[in-house]
């Protein structure tokens, strides 16, 4: 990752999950797993992200909040749903209240599998997610736009 001129922040929103894929991410913060090794940070700001972190599945009520926090990172930004609540609304996207997973409200770029996800596939998923984030650069550098 030396290719990133800055350390890449991600912020994490719990849509509506049991934990168990938030505890996990937590725990890849940890001194176990430590992602900060490869310089990203976690940050409670969205101003400050690049990297949208999203575990549990969409209702209703996250959809607008996980819209508005999409809205307010700045660009280039990438979003990764972790756990399958996440990916495909898993046991519970037959519920009356459950829209699905995190796709069907902004654009995924990473889906990290599991139940709940491994911190080393979680990690593995933002380290992607930091080769699309650098990917988007190089195109804004290229076009003058972000795509």
């Amino acid at each position: 990752m030396g290719w990133f001129k800055r350390s890449p922040w991600v912020l994490h929103y719990n849509a509506t999950s049991c934990n168990g894929c938030d505890i996990e991410l937590i725990a890849s913060l940890t001194p176990l797993y430590d992602l900060e090794r490869f310089g990203i940070m976690s940050t409670g700001n969205p101003k400050h992200a690049d990297i949208l972190a999203v575990t549990g599945s969409v209702n209703e009520k996250s959809r607008q909040v996980l819209q508005n926090l999409y809205d307010q990172m700045p660009n280039p930004k990438v979003i990764v749903a972790v756990g399958i609540c996440a990916t495909s609304g898993c046991v519970f996207q037959d519920c009356y209240n459950v829209l699905g997973g995190v796709d069907k409200v902004l654009p995924v770029d990473v889906y990290v599998p599991g139940c709940a996800a491994r911190p080393e596939a979680i990690i593995d998923g933002v380290l992607k997610a930091c080769d699309i984030l650098e990917e988007k650069y190089a195109q804004r550098k290229k076009t003058g736009r972000w795509p």
